[in-house]
């Protein structure tokens, strides 16, 4: 080991590195290096993947940055130690914090104190002054060198002597280094085409900007020996000596003023505990529940977690106080702690709890409680814990935004010199389920030759580029809050949103390194629910809450079984509505199961099939032993839940709960890093020493497999069936309330505004147009003729209508009727362009007659002037109303719905001619009927579990169609598959019960009759 590698970019140094953290690790420690420093230009983003990387190999990694100073050089500087590495931290927050979003701005000024615990290497690649090297080596006495970089260019020779004078003239010790932005050479085109998509030129017009030649790689000692003297060399071994920090060695330190004087964490946890299990259970806390919590507070103790606990109960305190609907869920709902301080619903005398699963002595790691709360008013709590524990100690964690195949293909085509008009073909060349690869195929249809030597190099670096880190983003909502000064653990940067700051690591970095995360998370489901209770009570004259809905209603879990379930939370979606009639669930825990079998793990596994024939009684439920069956008797012996096989592992293999959790992790992880074969034989070994056959032992572990990255726990499917009975029960005995509410919470949920609208009136809510007289900001409630309600579009429905346009509008109301525009814009005082949108929408009509008239009425307003002589009156002109089919196009364009008769209506005559039947049609038809069916596109999906199966759903006037296309058919027609608006299908009907399908044996895009209506799928990839 003669050489260590002290300056090298990561692919984190966003468009400049091209190779991964862990590429430079695997190669540094292929070649023999001493060690290695990720060194990325002001950021530590890379660093923990380096680590995780270097400690599997056994590689001496060394954390760095270089900082490029606005008014001097550019530096290398390196942690030796904790408090090296916590000022390293803290100055990259500085510059970071500093700028907008992307950039930094440090001077030498941020030097001043000399960086305490680091080392800093002055670089010559532009050739700083003496004065710049003196101030480094007064700042950094002892701690400073200059660095020379050579890449076999003409001028090495005058290079080293130059770097060499300066050295000697600044007092300072030279070093070699390598500037690396690339594991191996062969990585110098993606590097330039890196250099190109940052200048926002192609790579022939980077000129200078591009490097000259190769060289900038993790180079062998051979090829070092022939450029860099020996001392050079040996001097990186002695820096790499005194580089003895290690991310193993950050420590995760929680918030503690949450306790009070005199209290200790414990006490005051234990207290809150104990007043909320007298509120949750007002006739005693049942014997089991008590146990649980004895275990759970004492395992708390233990690990030192209370601070947590009390962090997570005032931030849902917050939240309830201000009026904000949460809910805790994950595996923070397997503790009956969390139950007890009003963190989670999921009643722990009602469920099977695995307190392991949440928190592991052996696995010596933090909780993890995810917390839902309102989508809208996420931000209130968001912004209540920065004032709390200041930017210093709170921040979101990050998301690592990266290259897709899509993206990678524009910036690469622009970069390779395609013009605009190819670089768009091929962007769309590119479909989503053809995973991360560059298919020649599609770059064929698309009419590019993949042979060409340009298009061919195109697919390499695509190729290359697909998974490379692009910038970091916010993550969903989780929050890091320290006890002291969160940039000295990792820095912190501006988000793009104002009001936000995140950290520069994202979640498997925390998880990596054992820190402590929060997660305040957005539902909009709680959104949706909170405005429905507060119709519900407006409607009823008292307030209403969840709890105020009654239990295991059979009219519920009827409407339910028969799949009628738009706008239900979490089943809703195609999967779900075809499994909803074969399960038909009629409890509360039928739901928690419902929630959790319609996913990856218990299909990849083989669950589904086995667990619905035992429901039925198709087969028999068998148990090999009465272990198993009190692990696996509420699910029928079949295991659906991650908690289940945690416990099997434990009955029926002899695991402790810790090595049981291990299992559960190596289950999540097993597909992208492997790590279950060490368990295989001693899953299969202890269940035969306890008298289990081996094929019984080897199918549980073959249905370990299957729940692959994503087992559901059942934890978490309680959490959520919560509020599947809750959005239920809303559908189904106040329907205009529940339709209200979701479209008072858009955008969320799996249906547009038009499928929420149509399904209410289904149900037989009235709905009524957007009204200037009568229309608020929200969609409201209106009485109408007994008991029922009608459900009234609000404004927010008009596309391009501005909030200040809507405030004027409903001022100006308040103050008396309006007779006409004219009048209606005078008073109101809203602008030319507002007028128009209510025009377009419809929205006028009240006043000016209809649609057309309305634009006539809007286009004769003009401003007052001050020193107009008198009005005008011109003769009104007689305009004849649209017709209903410009009626609907003008609907769709402003609105996305119309309450006017579907599209489908009005081409029905012709669909009946070409033998098209309506969907209401087809639900009567047997199974193994040839039928034609047309629809708008709904969505389209293609799961992971479906082995390139698509899903589609379409629309007519009559209902809802499923088709299923199989993989062959999407490729022959996957034009017609992925661009048809309006759809016809060719197929077999396949009939199992209630529940049908179209198999689509051929495709026709019937998007021309559609004329100027503009429609829109959301498809789910």
């Amino acid at each position: 080991m003669v050489y260590a590698e002290l300056h090298c970019l990561s692919n984190f140094t966003f468009l400049c590195g091209a190779s991964h953290a862990e590429e430079l690790v695997a190669r540094a420690h292929e070649l023999g290096y001493a060690a290695l420093a990720i060194t990325d230009e002001c950021s530590l983003a890379g660093i923990v993947r380096a680590h995780v990387a270097a400690k599997e190999c056994g590689l001496n990694l060394i954390v760095g940055s270089e900082i490029r100073f606005s008014d001097g050089p550019c530096v290398v500087l390196l942690a030796t130690n904790r408090a090296g590495y916590g000022n390293l931290s803290a100055l990259i927050t500085r510059g970071r914090r500093s700028a907008t979003k992307g950039r930094y701005a440090l001077s030498l000024d941020d030097l001043r104190d000399g960086l305490p615990g680091c080392l800093a290497l002055l670089l010559t690649d532009s050739l700083p002054t003496l004065e710049y090297a003196q101030t480094l080596a007064a700042r950094f006495p002892g701690r400073a060198w200059v660095m020379v970089e050579l890449f076999r260019a003409p001028d090495d020779a005058e290079r080293l002597a130059a770097a060499s004078d300066l050295a000697q003239a600044a007092g300072l010790p030279l070093v070699a280094g390598g500037d690396v932005h690339m594991h191996i050479a062969e990585r110098r085109a993606m590097q330039d085409t890196l250099t190109a998509i940052r200048l926002g030129v192609p790579v022939f017009d980077a000129g200078e900007a591009l490097h000259p030649n190769g060289e900038r790689h993790l180079r062998s000692f051979s090829d070092l020996a022939q450029l860099y003297p020996q001392a050079l060399l040996d001097e990186t071994l002695a820096i790499a000596a005194r580089c003895q920090f290690s991310l193993d060695e950050l420590r995760y330190e929680y918030p503690e003023e949450l306790v009070p004087p005199g209290e200790t964490a414990i006490g005051y946890l234990r207290k809150l505990t104990e007043a909320g299990l007298a509120g949750r259970f007002a006739d005693g806390t049942p014997d089991k529940v008590r146990g649980q919590v004895e275990h759970e507070l004492a395992l708390i103790e233990e690990l030192k977690y209370e601070p947590y606990f009390l962090t997570v109960h005032d931030i849902v305190s917050f939240a309830r106080g201000h009026g904000i609907l949460c809910q805790g869920r994950g595996s923070a709902a397997n503790s009956a702690v969390c139950y007890a301080l009003g963190i989670t619903e999921v009643n722990p005398a009602c469920m099977e709890m695995l307190f392991e699963r949440f928190i592991s002595r052996e696995r010596n790691e933090p909780p993890d409680i995810d917390v839902d709360f309102e989508h809208e008013r996420r931000e209130e709590v968001i912004q209540y814990l920065y004032a709390k524990y200041g930017r210093d100690r709170a921040a979101l964690a990050a998301t690592v935004i990266s290259y897709r195949p899509k993206s990678a293909m524009r910036d690469v085509g622009k970069a390779l010199g395609f013009d605009l008009e190819q670089v768009d073909r091929l962007a769309k060349s590119v479909a989503w389920w053809d995973g991360r690869k560059v298919l020649p195929e599609r770059l064929a249809e698309a009419g590019f030759d993949p042979e060409n030597r340009k298009v061919a190099l195109l697919m390499r670096l695509v190729d290359e580029l697909v998974g490379f880190p692009r910038h970091l983003s916010q993550h969903v909502g989780g929050f890091v809050i320290a006890r002291g000064q969160l940039s000295h653990l990792v820095p912190i940067e501006n988000a793009a949103m104002p009001e936000r700051t995140i950290i520069q690591w994202d979640k498997d970095d925390l998880d990596a390194l054992g820190l402590l995360k929060i997660d305040v998370l957005a539902l909009g489901m709680l959104s949706a629910i909170r405005r429905a209770l507060d119709l519900v009570g407006a409607k009823r004259g008292r307030p209403f809450a969840m709890s105020d809905i009654p239990s295991e209603d059979p009219a519920v879990y009827d409407m339910i079984g028969h799949a009628d379930t738009v706008g239900v939370f979490q089943i809703e979606s195609r999967a779900q509505m075809a499994m909803l009639p074969r399960m038909k669930p009629r409890r509360f825990y039928d739901l928690v199961i419902e929630v959790a079998i319609v996913r990856p793990g218990p299909i990849q596994g083989g669950m589904v099939h086995p667990y619905l024939r035992r429901r039925t009684q198709v087969e028999p439920v068998t148990y090999p032993s009465e272990e198993v069956r009190g692990v696996l008797e509420r699910t029928l012996g079949v295991p659906i839940f991650q908690e289940q096989v945690m416990q099997l592992a434990v009955v029926a293999a002899g695991f402790t709960p810790g090595e049981a959790d291990k299992l559960r992790r190596s289950m999540a992880a097993w597909r992208r890093k492997g790590g279950l074969e060490q368990f295989e034989r001693r899953l299969v070994d202890g269940m035969r020493a306890r008298g289990y056959q081996e094929d019984f032992a080897r199918q549980i572990f073959m249905q370990i497999q299957g729940f692959g990255e994503y087992g559901f726990p059942e934890s978490h499917a309680a959490s959520f069936a919560l509020l599947v009975y809750v959005s239920a029960w809303l559908k189904c005995h106040e329907p205009a309330a529940f339709a209200c509410a979701l479209l008072n919470s858009q955008p969320m949920g799996f249906y547009a505004p038009a499928q929420i609208v149509l399904d209410a009136r289904r149900h037989g809510v009235e709905v009524r147009p957007v009204d200037v007289l009568a229309s608020e900001w929200d969609c409201t409630l209106e009485a109408s003729a007994g008991d029922t309600q009608t459900l009234r579009l609000g404004l927010r429905q008009v596309n391009g209508l501005s909030l200040e346009g809507v405030a004027r509008l409903i001022a100006a109301r308040a103050q008396g009727r309006f007779d006409s525009v004219e009048e209606l814009a005078a008073r109101s005082g809203i602008d030319q362009r507002d007028l128009k949108h209510l025009a377009a929408a419809g929205a006028l009509a009240r006043l000016a007659g209809h649609r057309r008239k309305a634009y006539w009425d809007v286009a004769g307003i003009e401003r007052r002037m001050p020193l107009a002589m008198g009005q005008v009156t011109e003769p009104q002109p007689d305009l004849f109303p649209l017709t209903e089919g410009q009626d609907l196009v003008a609907d769709y364009a402003s609105l996305g719905l119309s309450l006017g008769r579907h599209p489908l209506a009005l081409l029905r005559d012709r669909l009946r001619r070409e033998r098209i039947v309506t969907a209401e049609e087809l639900s009567r038809l047997p199974h193994g009927r040839l039928v034609r069916a047309a629809g708008l596109v709904l969505n389209r999906q293609r799961p992971g579990t479906a082995s390139g199966v698509t899903f589609l759903t379409l629309e007519d006037e009559t209902g809802h169609v499923n088709v299923v296309v199989w993989r062959d058919l999407a490729e022959r027609q996957r034009r017609e598959l992925l661009g048809a608006r309006l759809l016809a299908v060719y197929g077999t009907l396949e009939r199992q019960g209630e529940v049908a399908h179209l198999i689509a044996g051929h495709l026709r895009d019937l998007t021309p009759l559609l004329g100027d209506l503009v429609t829109h799928s959301r498809d789910f990839h």
